[in-house]
């Protein structure tokens, strides 16, 4: 086979982010404003530094959600379309590849949060284990097999409602927010391969173990 009529795959198009290209349309209730930091925050990244200068708002019929972006990041919004799009300064920096598709993920989150919201819910598998809610909402009382009482403050942004004893849904507008929540409830019992006993979220499941016999 000749060199010609070979396929080169290295002049094929990798410098587009399918996931960053995509525009962001907003409803008629959101509202969306980009403004400039008046003191930009520097963040570590692997061996480089992100220069965080600019400030995105998204708000809507539920609620507001803030986010900073970094200076390389470019954010159009088109009103008369209510379309978002999303670029960056160079294409061809593996950083801002990355963070151009993540920062329109965001963008595109807070615009469904803000008008339908994000959910996680719960699951209590085993025998006596439960979820609580204690101080009007403000705490959950998790009860998985210690003999100390534990639970975490719910933070500000985020509603919890528990339609039974061993089911927890978790609501907010900050996909992030709400997923963190419901990670550090689960760190109170991840669910166990031997028995399956633990804290699901959402539709997970674990592959359950033969018990190990000596």
């Amino acid at each position: 086979m000749s060199f010609a009529s070979r396929r080169l795959f290295s002049v094929s198009a990798l410098l587009r982010s399918h996931i960053g290209s995509s525009p962001v349309y907003l409803t008629p209730e959101t509202k969306f404003v980009v403004e400039s930091m008046t003191l930009p925050k520097i963040i570590r990244k692997g061996n480089k530094s992100l220069k965080l200068s600019q400030s995105v708002t998204v708000s809507g019929p539920l609620g507001k959600v803030d986010m900073e972006v970094p200076d390389f990041v470019s954010i159009s919004h088109d009103e008369s379309s209510a379309k978002i799009e999303v670029t960056v300064k160079d294409a061809s920096d593996k950083t801002q590849r990355s963070m151009w598709g993540t920062v329109r993920s965001h963008i595109n989150n807070h615009v469904t949060g803000v008008n339908e919201g994000h959910m996680a819910v719960l699951k209590f598998v085993g025998t006596g284990y439960r979820a609580q809610l204690e101080e009007n909402g403000a705490f959950v009382n998790v009860k998985v097999g210690a003999s100390v009482k534990q639970g975490l403050d719910v933070p500000e942004g985020i509603t919890v409602k528990s339609p039974v004893p061993t089911s927890l849904i978790l609501e907010g507008v900050n996909k992030q927010q709400v997923l963190l929540f419901a990670a550090n409830l689960r760190k109170f019992h991840p669910p166990e391969p031997y028995k399956g006993k633990g804290i699901y979220v959402n539709n997970e499941t674990i592959k359950i173990k033969d018990k190990k016999i000596k």
